[in-house]
């Protein structure tokens, strides 16, 4: 609320994580009209009480007296980071190299699908006609993490409609260089929904890894705030000194 206050910007979006405290933030915060970017989603699950918070919220703003058609808001996995930790415990199992650098891309597959089912129900419907807008899934960690796999492949994989792509400089540069544009988010799901009994054959606990990237996650981002702070003291200090 402060930094909306403070910025007051229509297009701002500020980042409430999507932890179990997030959830019932995210939805106060679109209950009081503001743009919230979910961040740091990894599992479905946790998907799926993201949007119910953003349907909610604005069916308590609506009910308030409020306008949705103000509200924007996205919601943003983290896809490598999710091959990342699961291929690290494909690597201790042994012998189930086939599977690595697939669960990323077909955990977002499956969120599409629940996005899809979301935002075309009567539900929603009623919230559309009073001007409410969908918050679209957001790609983000889109940059390839281990070599042995194509650079672009995170990006060719996930074009969708109502999507948003988030990456950095030499993902965007490989893209534009060699990838290939299709819609591509809605194909293979079944695929991807085998690949989950797969992975727990071979022993890959997914709610262990999910579970795993949101407390690291969370602690990220506590470090990267705590640096930013040191950062903000030592040059007021040393524009203390200097008396500038």
């Amino acid at each position: 609320m402060r930094l909306h206050a403070w910025i007051d910007r229509p297009n701002l979006y500020v980042k409430i994580p999507a932890t179990t405290a997030g959830v019932g933030a995210i939805e106060d915060m679109v209950a009081a009209g503001k743009n919230i970017n979910v961040t740091l989603i990894f599992s479905l699950q946790r998907y799926r009480e993201v949007v119910e918070a953003y349907i909610h919220g604005l069916e308590r703003l609506v009910a308030d007296g409020g306008n949705p058609a103000h509200v924007h808001s996205v919601a943003s996995f983290f896809v490598s980071r999710v091959d990342t930790e699961t291929d690290k415990r494909l690597d201790v199992i042994g012998s189930h190299a086939e599977l690595n650098g697939k669960l990323g891309i077909a955990n977002a597959k499956l969120a599409y699908q629940y996005y899809l089912e979301a935002f075309t129900s009567p539900r929603w419907e009623h919230l559309a006609t009073k001007g409410a807008s969908k918050q679209r899934c957001l790609w983000a960690s889109t940059s390839t993490k281990n070599p042995a796999h194509a650079d672009v492949m995170y990006v060719e994989a996930l074009i969708g409609l109502e999507t948003v792509d988030t990456m950095p400089e030499e993902t965007i540069r490989a893209f534009q260089d060699h990838g290939r544009v299709a819609e591509t988010l809605t194909q293979g799901v079944s695929e991807a929904q085998r690949l989950f009994d797969e992975l727990e054959r071979a022993g890959v606990d997914y709610d262990d890894v999910v579970f795993t990237l949101e407390r690291e996650g969370v602690g990220k981002f506590v470090d990267s705030f705590a640096e930013l702070l040191e950062g903000v003291h030592e040059k007021g200090d040393a524009l203390a000194r200097t008396g500038g």
